[in-house]
């Protein structure tokens, strides 16, 4: 079994070609997909010969539509493939509804060979419907978080911008696949060409896998003020359990008073609306990316009750969870 790092050629012997096998599932990312493939594209520029290819598959071997609208032909059907190609699903909005039966059937069968299985942006949601990340660390992009922790509870889902793990890999999306491409081909042909690559795609910070996908909290915010993170910081941490103000305040050494002068100044709100407005945020993900009940789904962001959950939810979103949850499609 040949793990995402182990290099394709050794020394002293004939170069062998690396192979990738792209599938592209409905509303895949664009971003994500075109960065993978053209840090390809530029290591075989910069060492002069083909050192990896790829081809673009699909369910069907139909035509594909990118998230952005763009129709991409791809070159096959979802084939056998060899034991030395190296998978990668893409996708992005809508992946349940894209992650269907034959798709899953196809992973295992490919999966059961040995093959290296990668998922960019959103697909992680795919390996992990297929069984191939339990027991492992994974990352996807910080929108679908929530969802995929309630859903995959074997799986160790990680903030990180790509995670290796064995010979599964996964990525967080947007120009993270970028890092984890830098990674195989440095694993591949060292760090040098790498850091050719990088500088040819002006990518001037090349991110490793402890690195974090989101922004800090300062930067999100606009706000530089420590203990305005710090509480933030503890919020978003605790969900499913709120924390009282007067906790919180405590927590960071300031009175209640003084947190909600501090909120009031910076963010234009009370600490509890500030927090309600996460919990709903979290809600709101749950509600349309998962098929987990209302009442779960209230109680999994800190509502004692679904009614109150509901009252809640109206008054932020101008609609009901019961409503929100029927404008989401039947998963495929």
């Amino acid at each position: 079994m040949r793990s995402p790092s182990t290099p394709t050629h050794t020394k002293g012997s004939q170069p062998q070609t690396r192979r990738f096998a792209f599938v592209l599932l409905d509303s895949f990312s664009m971003l994500s997909f075109a960065s993978a493939v053209e840090c390809l594209r530029i290591a075989n520029r910069m060492l002069g010969r083909e050192a990896y290819s790829w081809t673009l598959l699909s369910k069907g071997g139909t035509t594909v539509s990118c998230s952005a609208g763009t129709s991409f032909q791809v070159d096959e059907d979802l084939i056998e493939l060899q034991r030395d190609d190296t998978i990668l699903v893409c996708a992005g909005i809508s992946v349940q509804d894209a992650t269907t039966k034959k798709l899953l059937s196809w992973l295992r069968r490919e999966a059961r060979k040995g093959l290296v299985v990668g998922g960019l942006c959103t697909a992680s949601y795919a390996l992990a419907r297929a069984g191939l990340l339990d027991g492992k660390r994974a990352t996807i992009h910080w929108e679908n978080a929530d969802s995929f922790s309630e859903e995959f509870i074997e799986v160790e889902l990680t903030k990180s911008v790509f995670v290796i793990d064995g010979n599964r890999m996964s990525t967080a999306g947007g120009t993270s696949s970028i890092d984890l491409m830098l990674k195989l081909v440095a694993s591949d042909y060292g760090e040098d060409l790498a850091n050719s690559v990088a500088d040819q795609l002006i990518y001037s910070s090349i991110r490793t896998d402890q690195d974090t996908q989101r922004l800090s909290i300062p930067t999100r915010i606009g706000v530089r003020h420590p203990k305005l993170s710090m509480v933030i910081q503890m919020m978003e941490a605790n969900i499913e359990e709120p924390i009282s103000p007067s906790v919180l305040a405590q927590n960071v050494g300031m009175s209640t008073r003084q947190l909600e002068r501090l909120f009031r100044r910076y963010l234009n709100r009370s600490p509890k609306r500030y927090y309600m407005e996460l919990r709903l945020q979290k809600a709101r993900n749950l509600l349309m990316q998962t098929d987990m009940s209302v009442i779960n789904v209230a109680l999994a962001c800190g509502f004692a009750s679904p009614s109150h959950f509901s009252k809640c939810y109206r008054a932020h979103y101008n609609t009901t969870p019961y409503r929100e949850r029927g404008t989401k499609g039947a998963p495929a």
